[in-house]
């Protein structure tokens, strides 16, 4: 896993573990931002992959980051940001 500074940064800031950005670029539907970077995040069927993956009681302990996203570069999949929505994305 590639991240920049600021990505390194944010993911300290927000609090969010390395375990979740792996579940996010294992797992997270993409959209693409059209500023040539992919946001990843958790939809219905990623969270049910990744409950089968890592079991329900680690599932359920992880709940307080089912919100989470994560940017990165279309050319390198280096992570450029991520963060926790508060809203829906706003896509398209």
């Amino acid at each position: 896993m590639k991240t920049t500074k600021h990505g390194s940064q944010r993911m300290q800031q927000r609090g969010i573990p390395r375990l979740m950005i792996e579940m996010l670029q294992r797992y997270g539907k993409r959209a693409y931002d059209h500023h040539g970077g992919v946001i990843r995040y958790l939809d219905k069927s990623a969270r049910r992959s990744i409950e089968k993956y890592i079991g329900s009681q680690v599932y359920r302990r992880m709940h307080e980051f089912h919100d989470a996203y994560l940017v990165e570069a279309v050319d390198s999949g280096v992570i450029i940001t991520c963060g926790h929505r508060f809203t829906g994305l706003h896509l398209a």
